[in-house]
């Protein structure tokens, strides 16, 4: 029997499996439509369609934190904060969604905890970690039992400056065991050790908030597979299931950072360093930009309404998938997104009692996609895709055909702003980037982004609805660590003593996970003083000397320069501030090879049938797996295989690298 690493992608329409052979290098993928009351069903049925396996590791890509910060599903949540601060969460940040021409008519959305579930308790700490006041633990008492005969079960603690001392929280967290041991309880020197107190309580928050669920969720998938697992975090690593579920804030974005890792190797090893990624699934699309291999980090992220400040893989998500509905605005204008028909119901064309049309349908309806999904798995009922649309038409007062085309044409206009926010509005230029684009629905677009992005091609990966999963076998075990020290005048003893510390942290964790010689990777945010946000630099390995914190100045000025625009390098009177330390910990695993033939050879055949591209043609059918290395397919054409489909319009060129990869360019 094969001994094999399995990746398994849960996303919100399928479920994408990958099994790759420890000897041979194989990789087999599959599909199957997702279960969104019990997400560990659709994820033990893609297993189980592989057949009989020896598996030696899984490693999980999961949307269930996500869906719940989406869907705003959290309740009985509490908050114990410094006295004296118990509005951190009302007054927030100034600033107001889509500027302050906005300001008159924005409504300020619930907080993550109302202000009468808020307590404080007394005692404070200054900036440096020194106690002022000590610790009330009488009025910690107070509170513990206050939430405890309230039923509320899961609270976040954050005290001002706990980021230079933890002393407080963790005392707070020992009464919380003792007087309330039913809590779920985190701390922000765990979950972010970090200034900015409203961020930092809002990240804490949310991890108090998903940690029942992911537990739950986790222990359940546990029981079923019988085996240890890993799952996937939003800082592009991987973490195995039984410490994931301590800090299951880190997998906010656990499915959409396994694509973007997935396609950064795949689009490397073609030859393209730089690309963006577009993951187009059934319910939403998720875009990154690729720099010399590797996609780029923040801290400045956000799920839903929350701001998240963990370190994650710079992702752009839009309701813009091939499940997102189509509706008429009141003013009679039509719409598409955010709304998604997911799997259940689906599309109309799934057959599964879905009323409303999407994009998927728009598809059906021109022809663009066959008649079934998966090989034929999923037949699709065209008639009732070309009924949606023509009451749709009718509505509208457009012929079908228009109607169906202005669905996709919204569509992409919705993914090409996505690819904008994180080029155009990062002083990055779209017109120097290939994209990568994969996901069921990924493909679909391509042309049309070409055009309306100036993009020089899109390569579409093989087997591109299963991308992600394969992305899950490419990512080594990380953990970041990170300490808040703002100052101009970083001596070098503190600089090596708090990177020590933050390595020795890191060590302890990987050495849990069973690796003996881990990688540090460090970094450091700087500004110049008086500045409100911060620049992220890498930092070199090795002992500190005034050489090596030149270095680090110096990268810092060259990184200010390619955001902004501009730096003071030169000018004394703007100081350099330091204001954290961060520290990678990488356990590194062995990723899969890239196969230069990917498929399995089939003989071409003369399949030809009615396609709508602006109007009808004749269109030659192609299959993915028939195409051989230099192939070279003119549009109007489409290439169709298990997972996805690529439409190629007329005007356009499509080519196969010796890797399987599709080529699409203009002309």
């Amino acid at each position: 029997m094969r001994s094999v690493r399995i990746g398994v992608d849960t996303g919100g329409t399928f479920t994408d499996v990958v099994a790759v052979d420890e000897q041979t290098g194989e990789i087999v993928t599959t599909k199957t439509p997702s279960t969104p009351a019990n997400p560990a069903d659709g994820f033990v049925t893609g297993i189980e369609k592989l057949g009989e396996l020896d598996v030696g590791s899984i490693v999980h890509g999961t949307t269930v934190a996500t869906n719940q910060l989406l869907e705003d599903r959290i309740a009985d949540l509490g908050f114990i904060t410094t006295e004296g601060f118990e509005f951190i969460l009302e007054i927030a940040r100034q600033s107001v969604p889509d500027g302050y021409g906005n300001s008159y008519f924005w409504v300020k959305p619930p907080r993550i905890v109302p202000v009468h579930l808020v307590k404080t308790v007394g005692g404070r700490l200054d900036h440096l970690g020194a106690e002022v006041r000590p610790f009330a633990e009488d009025q910690a008492v107070e509170v513990a039992r206050w939430f405890r005969a309230r039923g509320i079960t899961s609270i976040g603690v954050c005290f001002l400056h706990s980021y230079a001392n933890p002393e407080h929280e963790r005392r707070m967290r020992d009464v919380l065991a003792r007087e309330h041991p039913e809590a779920v309880v985190s701390i922000s020197s765990d979950v972010l050790r970090e200034y900015r107190e409203y961020e930092r309580s809002v990240t804490t928050l949310v991890d108090a908030a998903v940690k029942p669920a992911m537990r739950r969720y986790i222990a359940n998938l546990s029981g079923r597979l019988g085996i240890p697992f890993s799952v996937m975090k939003s800082n592009g690593g991987v973490l195995s299931a039984r410490e994931v579920v301590n800090q299951p804030i880190t997998t906010v974005l656990s499915g959409p950072a396994a694509g973007a890792l997935g396609a950064a190797l795949i689009a490397s090893t073609a030859g393209h360093p730089s690309v963006i990624t577009l993951d187009g699934g059934g319910t939403s699309t998720d875009v990154a930009v690729v720099i010399d291999g590797e996609p780029s980090i923040t801290t400045e992220g956000s799920v839903g309404r929350y701001p998240c400040k963990i370190p994650m893989i710079d992702i752009v998500t839009v309701g813009a998938g091939g499940g997102s509905i189509a509706w008429i605005s009141p003013e009679g204008t039509l719409k598409v997104g955010p709304r998604s028909a997911g799997a259940d119901p689906g599309p109309l064309c799934y057959g599964r009692g879905g009323t409303e049309v999407t994009v998927t349908d728009a598809h059906v309806f021109l022809g663009r996609i066959p008649p079934h999904l998966l090989g034929g798995e999923i037949p699709l009922d065209a008639d009732a895709a070309r009924a949606g649309i023509e009451a749709l038409a009718d509505k509208l007062g457009l012929a079908p055909e228009r109607t169906a085309t202005g669905i996709l044409e919204i569509s992409a206009f919705n993914q090409s702003n996505a690819i904008r926010r994180l080029t155009v509005k990062r002083g990055l230029d779209v017109r120097d980037f290939p994209l990568v684009t994969f996901g069921g629905s990924g493909p679909l677009l391509a042309c049309r982004l070409i055009d309306i992005l100036g993009l020089p091609a899109v390569v579409v990966p093989p087997d591109p609805g299963n991308v992600s999963a394969f992305g899950l076998l490419t990512v080594d075990v990380k953990n970041d660590y990170v300490r808040t020290y703002v100052t101009r005048d970083l001596s070098l003893e503190t600089a090596a003593r708090i990177y020590g510390e933050l390595e020795g942290e890191a060590a302890e964790a990987l050495d849990r996970e069973g690796f003996d010689d881990p990688v540090y990777a460090r970094s450091a945010d700087l500004r110049y003083y008086g500045q409100a946000y911060e620049v992220r630099v890498p930092v070199p390995s090795g002992p500190l000397d005034d050489d090596w914190r030149a270095r680090v100045i110096e990268g810092f000025h060259d990184a200010h320069d390619k955001l902004y625009g501009y730096a003071y390098r030169d000018d004394p009177r703007h100081q350099v501030e330091w204001v954290n330390l961060r520290v990678s910990g990488i356990g590194p695993i062995t990723r899969p090879a890239i196969r230069r033939r990917p498929y399995q050879k089939v003989e071409p055949t003369a399949v030809r049938r009615p396609v709508h591209f602006e109007e009808p043609h004749d269109t030659p059918i192609h299959q993915r797996a028939a195409l051989d290395p230099g192939a070279v397919v003119e549009g109007p054409a489409v290439i169709e295989e298990y997972g996805s489909t690529i439409p190629i319009h007329p005007g356009f060129t499509a080519k196969v690298d010796e890797y399987g990869n599709v080529e699409v360019r203009r002309g």
